[in-house]
């Protein structure tokens, strides 16, 4: 059974709305996706540290029962959970406040078993991240050198803006690991300046990277593969309660049509044809439409087990 190992940070978010709290909810850009995934009946795994405190414990705990492997999630002795504020304006979109110690970030595991086409899902300010970067690699590497292949989602918040210049050859080398990266709108705004698909592609990704993802929120996303494809997806209109997990949810649907569809590395290599990208955004699309229909940055466990069928 082909494996999931995805990487990032732990967050606990609290969601307000006309400036109340909702909820609070674990949380980060891979966790969510892999929560999704292992919900879904994927053999999944992360890679984190999590806080030495309450919100750690509930952390791990709450990865373990959607059965996710947490082998790899360390707690360190002073090490704090962070926390994230998500604002929600009149459509439902988040912004967002971080409340998170960066430069003392850690990050200790043994390599886990990755196999020829097993997927490694890493992305956001943690995959440039420059206190991490040396372990970081090292899994990327040791994922290239088996086979995997490597989902790389950009998620430059710009709340990091100021950054960019420090950052960009970490970010050089992530697309050049990448076999598939997907990028928001907000992110190459961020990074590059630039607010359209083509022109990001070319002059910024295609060098790099053949297979790209464009998200522009609720308006069509946008696929290149190389000279062959290019094709713009409409977004169904859904009943929106959060986006939070919209983007972090597009990728685990995303990830679970490859599996779905046994796409395997040789066929990236290859250039995948118009209908396995048909698959492939629609899988991502009924995700990311589950994910938003409730206040949680994740698909709901029916939606998982729908999947299971």
């Amino acid at each position: 059974m082909r494996k999931v190992i995805g990487i990032g940070e732990t967050v606990l978010d609290i969601i307000f709305k006309d400036n109340r709290p909702l909820e609070a909810v674990p949380g980060g850009s891979a966790f969510n996706a892999i929560t999704s995934l292992g919900r879904c009946g994927v053999n999944a795994s992360f890679i984190s540290e999590a806080g030495n405190d309450h919100v750690g414990k509930y952390i791990i705990g709450f990865l373990k029962d959607n059965g996710v492997n947490t082998d790899n999630v360390a707690t360190f002795p002073d090490s704090k959970s962070p926390v994230s504020l998500a604002f929600l304006n009149e459509k439902n979109d988040a912004e967002y406040i971080f409340y998170k110690d960066h430069p003392h970030d850690q990050l200790e595991f043994t390599y886990p078993d990755i196999q020829p086409d097993d997927i490694v899902l890493f992305g956001s300010f943690y995959a440039v991240n420059p206190v991490i970067r040396p372990q970081l690699v090292g899994l990327l590497d040791y994922a290239r050198s088996h086979g995997a292949i490597i989902y790389y989602d950009v998620n430059f918040r710009p709340a990091h803006k100021d950054e960019v210049i420090r950052i960009t050859p970490n970010l050089i080398e992530n697309l050049d690991y990448a076999d598939i990266v997907r990028g928001s709108h907000e992110d190459f705004a961020t990074l590059y300046r630039k607010e359209d698909a083509d022109k990001v592609y070319n002059a910024e990704i295609s060098f790099y990277c053949r297979q790209f993802i464009y998200t522009h929120g609720s308006r069509p996303v946008e696929v290149r593969g190389g000279k062959d494809i290019k094709k713009a997806y409409p977004v169904p209109d859904t009943e929106v309660v959060s986006t939070i997990g919209a983007g972090d949810n597009f990728n685990a649907g995303f990830i679970f049509g490859m599996l779905k569809q046994g796409i395997t590395r040789a066929d990236l290599d290859s250039g995948l044809s118009e209908e396995q990208w048909d698959g492939l955004i629609a899988s991502a699309l009924a995700f990311s439409a589950d994910c938003c229909k409730d206040i949680f940055n994740y698909v709901s466990k029916e939606f998982g087990e729908r999947m299971k069928g």
